[in-house]
């Protein structure tokens, strides 16, 4: 095993370039940050509450302007979210008086009225996420992880390239995040979709992730790869593998806050 290495060579699918942000009368968010993700990938911000993630995780979405620095998607600058950008919220959000199939089409009910094709894409993604025959349900008869499918399928309607998640499963327990990992994991890689995926769980950014970005005090200290093969099972987390790059994570963690 070659363990966790550093560095990300290539050209970028995103691009953030020396990013500063600043709420009003306090110290910068965001503390001119560099990260250079490239497509298809899945990359893992990783980092203890209040460091800046969420903030850069809505600026790298164009929720958030910086007042420094660039954000480059695919080579031209980020001004605002659109349709090549998917978000998924820590929690899933979903409108009670539509179906679970109303609430994946939301997306396109906001630019349009859906067609017949838009209604097909939106029932082939439940059907991937297992829950076809649930289309009709209102959210107040799903179960937490069934509202999380909706909210990620939802997310993905549109096709985006790009799918921004900040700690969506956090609220679930621990076999029901497991499963929703595994069905992230499947959906994307089937999609070829490049996600940036905040989480402040060690364990859950190396099952996800193809590289972690560590974040401390506004800023990225530490870019890794994670060296574990795809797809990615359950079943690794118990293997030497896996914990050795969950320890080699926390040790860059404690070093940091240190």
């Amino acid at each position: 095993m070659t363990g966790i290495t550093d560095g990300a060579d290539g050209m970028a699918f995103l691009d953030i370039e020396q990013v500063v942000f600043t709420y009003p009368g306090r110290p910068p968010v965001v503390d001119g940050v560099d990260w250079r993700v490239q497509a298809g990938e899945v990359h893992c911000l990783l980092g203890r509450s209040g460091c800046g993630k969420t903030t850069l995780l809505k600026l790298a979405a164009g929720l958030l302007r910086p007042q420094s620095g660039r954000i480059l998607l695919r080579g031209a600058e980020l001004a605002e979210p659109g349709p090549q950008l998917g978000f998924m919220f820590q929690a899933p959000t979903l409108l009670e008086w539509h179906t679970a199939l109303g609430n994946v089409l939301l997306p396109v009910s906001l630019q349009r009225r859906p067609a017949p094709q838009d209604e097909q894409r939106a029932l082939a993604l439940l059907e991937q996420l297992g829950l076809a025959s649930h289309a009709q349900r209102h959210p107040r008869h799903l179960s937490g992880g069934q509202q999380s499918r909706v909210a990620l399928a939802r997310a993905l309607v549109l096709d985006p390239p790009l799918l921004l998640l900040d700690e969506p499963f956090a609220a679930l327990d621990a076999i029901t995040r497991a499963e929703l990992q595994d069905d992230l994991l499947r959906t994307c890689r089937e999609r070829g979709t490049t996600v940036l995926f905040v989480t402040h769980d060690i364990n859950e950014a190396v099952y996800l992730g193809d590289r972690i970005a560590l974040m401390h005090g506004g800023r990225i200290v530490a870019d890794m790869a994670v060296d574990l093969p795809a797809p990615r099972t359950q079943a690794m987390r118990h293997g030497p593998a896996f914990n050795e790059h969950c320890a080699r994570v926390r040790a860059a963690m404690d070093r940091t806050a240190a």
